[in-house]
């Protein structure tokens, strides 16, 4: 059995949902189709789910919104013509997205999440009335009712463990099920969305509680890369990689996959392949739990800038028992989550977002100051991360020096380096304006 996810490229209009009936009719284990809003069209289109928001937000700020909500209608009225089916589908759409608006709670999270998850839901709907329209027993199946119980942080929620027992009872149904990523609901039946991306979440939720052979998330590219092509021509496909070496690249900038989505496949061992919904043939990336990996060798070389750095030196910190988890603390108790700690015997460095630091950098460095009485502080912003990940890394020497080697070449300076427990990463810390040589230098060394 296969859960198959189709993200928004693929169902931006009655062409790709089109190409997505026929890949899923052509493999009979392909049992549980997880569907995401309509994308973009084209590289100036606009995604349903950005005019959702911008809906909302008229809602929400009392202006008129009659305009932005017949956008809406519109895109789906464009998909239900050039499928052929009833011109009830729009109507049905156009009503319901005026009940989420009129019945709207006080609570302005939640009424955004009840908002953005309707792009999902109404496509999945639409999606489901098409397979039948070509003779194919499919049915639509509400997040909620089947048992995907999300904790209420609206917009940013996460899957509840009992889930998971519930949704397992989709692997008797006999026909495909149309299910709509991102959303599920709350223990209280409300409407609640996992980060932006989600849709990938719930494809690993679903493969998870049925036990699926696999999990097939369909993008528009044939596999993944090991750079991004915007960066460098032509860069080598990945056939396969880890768990571990997946969410290390998606971490750092991969945009193909949702790195939080990798969480509920990796608990329960489901392979994952990334494959092309414009070529289905393609054999894709094989994500997997374990792989033997060539001696020294590298899977893939991401990067992503917004990050900032505080340097924190004190003569005898390694003598002072508690300095780093104090240190923690003030970040824990201001609401701060960090990248990486790398240290020395007198000093202490903290990466961090930018965009979460920015508003409280002058309360944390007063906080450091009062209460743990370093000798100096210093903030750096402006920086980026690149990271060079390979299970082959492991217990391989001259990795770091090869990497090093390449930036001194290329004229960059190093502001940090790390590595991993695990000893299948390395991360670099470079100044925003070094980035791209930097990722090309790596890509020339690691890569040819």
């Amino acid at each position: 059995m296969k859960v198959v996810k189709f993200g928004g490229s693929s169902v931006a209009n009655a062409e790709q949902i089109s190409k997505i009936i026929d890949v899923v009719v052509a493999d009979a284990a392909r049992r549980i189709v997880v569907v995401s809003a309509p994308g973009k069209r084209s590289g100036d289109d606009t995604k349903v789910t950005d005019l959702l928001i911008a809906l909302a937000n008229k809602v929400l700020a009392g202006e008129v919104y009659e305009e932005a909500l017949m956008q809406v209608v519109g895109r789906y009225g464009e998909i239900q013509k050039d499928l052929d089916l009833p011109e009830t589908v729009v109507a049905t759409i156009e009503a319901d997205l005026r009940g989420r608006i009129e019945n709207r709670g006080s609570n302005d999270l939640q009424f955004m999440d009840t908002m953005k998850a309707s792009g999902e839901d109404n496509n999945a709907k639409v999606i489901a009335e098409a397979f039948i329209k070509k003779g194919h027993p499919a049915k639509y199946m509400n997040p909620g009712e089947a048992g995907m119980l999300l904790s209420d942080e609206f917009g940013n929620a996460e899957v509840l463990p009992e889930s998971f027992e519930k949704l397992a009872a989709l692997k008797g149904e006999s026909k495909i099920i149309i299910f709509p990523g991102f959303f599920g609901s709350t223990k209280g039946g409300e409407v609640a969305t996992f980060p932006r991306g989600g849709s990938d979440i719930t494809g690993a939720i679903l493969a998870a509680a049925v036990k699926a052979d696999v999990y097939e998330n369909f993008t528009d590219v044939d596999s993944v890369c090991a750079m991004d092509p915007r960066v460098i021509d032509n860069p080598p496909a990945i056939d396969c990689m880890t768990y571990r070496e997946m969410r290390e690249l998606a971490y750092a900038g991969f945009g193909v996959f949702h790195d939080e989505a990798i969480i509920p496949a990796v608990h329960a061992e489901i392979p994952i392949c990334i494959k092309n919904t414009n070529n289905p043939t393609a054999p894709g990336t094989m994500v997997v739990p374990k792989r033997e990996p060539e001696h020294g060798s590298v899977v893939g070389i991401s990067s992503a800038d917004g990050f900032s750095a505080i340097y924190i030196d004190k003569y005898m910190m390694n003598r002072e028992v508690g300095f780093g988890r104090r240190l923690l603390q003030i970040l824990e108790e201001e609401g701060l989550s960090f990248e990486h700690t790398p240290s020395g015997i007198d000093n202490m460095s903290v990466i961090l977002r930018s965009d979460q630091f920015d508003e409280k950098e002058a309360a944390v460095i007063e906080r450091i100051k009062t209460e743990l009485e370093p000798d100096n502080v210093a903030i750096e912003h402006g920086l980026a991360l690149v990271m060079v990940v390979g299970e082959g890394m492991h217990y391989t020497p001259g990795m770091a020096a090869k990497a090093t080697e390449a930036f001194r070449d290329s004229g960059v300076n190093l502001e940090m380096i790390n590595q991993g427990a695990s000893e299948i990463s390395m991360m670099f810390a470079v100044k925003d304006s070094d980035r791209m040589i930097a990722i090309r230098s790596l890509g020339a060394a690691f890569f040819n």
